[in-house]
């Protein structure tokens, strides 16, 4: 087998035309015979390229409104037939090599989002499109197989190096390529022949699977994919400084991004476990980076901290990295945030273990929310309605309008936190502030309780500082009053909840007979 194979002849069939001339031109230049059908046919000699048309070739016409081009015996012989064993047999039926398939498909998906009829789209399948890349594609060892014009500028810089030849690695790059197209292609249209029959079905693609240390726990091997499809993936996370992530580091830095994210202000949070132990945002970085830490600055230890916006060194210096003393320096996994300053990320780089991560706040604009069960998955829209009404349902009035911003924050907090989920939260200096959590307990009332001893020892180090200063959120409906009298019992004055139990007239009731203010929303944020 050659390493470097000349183009002497190559067909050329595309439907997006994107980046074709240079290729063209080029391959021309180097004197390879261009084949080709149809519109390429035509756009091709509009820029002054020979080309040989593929009815000389096929022996047959071009019919059927383009339904049938390409797909013939001599055609697909001339990809197909090995070179060190079938030459003899070749030559005997008249059969001329084809070195390179320059081809790309019908624009199906195009349609599809543009919700074509059902006639339209059928037209989009394209048959011989497939059939040329798949028999080039097994055939790579002899024949160089391209369909994606992002490729061609690598492939005509090496026809120039080589002499208008083509390596065997980027032939086996092409070829990989090429399969992960065809399989692409075909999943849509299955998946939407499947929505015209009534039923529903979802074909993923993943790529560049590259192995972690360990998973979840040491004895767990793990692996991360990358979507194939997505603008912006947490595989693509620029790591700038320190070890390399773990399986559970990027389970953490997703709730850190999901965190911080649909809010406009300075926003930081420190993650634990999958959950945020403080969140905090305001005008200022440093100070919602401060009131974030002093949430829960125990759980903050070794934890993931992130930001929605560039970080500057006045920031991270609240980490006394420099300290002359160990114990005064605050430990820290990773720091993430869309950008860092130069004087920022030379602070940060002292600590050589420290993951430094970049992200793209695109992150979170993927669509669906999907889960892997044993043997099927789940899939849901995500979680991006905070609220559908916000409506005192109370004898005791809250003022809703001038408290709108602490209400939207301990909405996005509470729906961060894993069900049965309540958080208690405040304003203090025109900040907001994460100031307890009970997450994941099978028993509203045991997260209640634990938001709440976490929310009085923080403020029993701070002084003028009360519980009726506080709004406590719950994910999901009051459904007994046992809950608004634990409430009650830690000095607690707003509760904020969706409503929709079978007893939220006597939750009321037991709110009124307490003085208490109680706020429905109409949305559950539950989070499994």
């Amino acid at each position: 087998m050659q390493d470097i194979i000349k183009i002497k002849r190559a067909l050329i069939s595309v439907s997006d035309k994107s980046g074709l001339q240079p290729l063209a031109q080029c391959l021309a230049q180097s004197g390879c015979e261009i084949l080709s059908t149809g519109g390429t046919a035509e756009f091709l000699q509009e820029h002054n390229i020979a080309i040989t048309g593929i009815s000389k070739i096929t022996g047959n016409p071009e019919a059927f409104s383009g339904r049938m081009k390409t797909i013939s015996f001599q055609v697909e012989s001339a990809i197909l037939f090995d070179r060190e064993k079938d030459n003899a047999e070749a030559e005997t039926l008249g059969i001329k090599p084809i070195d390179m398939v320059v081809c790309n498909l019908y624009p199906f998906e195009y349609y599809l989002n543009q919700n074509a009829d059902t006639d339209t789209l059928i037209e989009n399948i394209d048959v011989g499109g497939p059939t040329l890349i798949r028999s080039a594609a097994k055939n790579f060892k002899f024949v160089t197989v391209l369909c994606n014009s992002n490729d061609y500028k690598a492939v005509i810089d090496e026809l120039k190096l080589n002499n208008g030849g083509i390596s065997y690695g980027t032939r086996k790059k092409l070829m990989a390529a090429a399969f992960n197209i065809t399989a692409d292609y075909d999943s849509v249209i299955a998946s939407a022949m499947d929505k015209f029959n009534g039923e529903g079905s979802l074909r993923l693609s993943f790529q560049k699977g590259k192995a972690l240390r360990y998973g979840e726990n040491p004895h767990q091997q793990a692996m991360i994919f990358r979507e194939r499809k997505a603008d912006a993936s947490l595989f693509d996370l620029e790591v700038l400084n320190g070890i390399e992530l773990s399986y559970n580091n990027i389970l953490d830095v997703n709730a850190a991004i999901e965190s911080v994210s649909c809010i406009q202000t300075n926003v930081c949070t420190v993650i634990k476990h999958g959950n945020p132990c403080g969140l905090a945002y305001g005008e200022d970085q440093g100070q919602a980076l401060n009131l974030a830490w002093n949430g829960d600055s125990i759980s903050a230890f070794g934890g993931v901290v992130a930001f929605n916006s560039p970080v500057n060194l006045s920031t991270v210096s609240f980490f006394n990295f420099d300290a002359s003393e160990k114990k005064e320096r605050k430990f820290i996994e990773i720091i993430a945030a869309p950008g860092f300053s130069e004087e920022a990320l030379g602070y940060l780089s002292t600590q050589k273990k420290l993951r430094v991560i970049r992200f793209d706040p695109g992150l979170t604009e993927n669509g669906m929310d999907l889960k892997f069960v044993n043997g099927a998955l789940l899939s849901q829209t995500k979680d991006n309605r905070l609220f559908e009404k916000l409506e005192v349902v109370t004898k005791a009035a809250y003022d809703i309008e001038s408290n709108h911003n602490l209400l939207l924050f301990g909405l996005h907090a509470v729906r961060q936190i894993k069900s049965n989920a309540i958080v208690s939260v405040r304003e203090t200096d025109g900040c907001y502030q994460l100031l307890g959590i009970g997450a994941g307990q099978p028993n509203r009332l045991n997260s209640i309780r634990l938001a709440l001893e976490k929310t009085a020892a923080n403020l029993q180090v701070e002084e003028n500082n009360k519980m009726d200063d506080v709004i406590l959120f719950s994910d999901a409906f009051f459904a007994f009053e046992d809950n608004v009298e634990l409430v009650n019992k830690y000095g607690i004055k707003v509760i904020v909840q969706p409503g929709g139990s079978i007893r939220d007239k006597q939750v009321i009731e037991k709110c009124d007979q307490l003085g208490i203010s109680m706020i429905f929303t109409g949305i559950r944020h539950f989070k499994h």
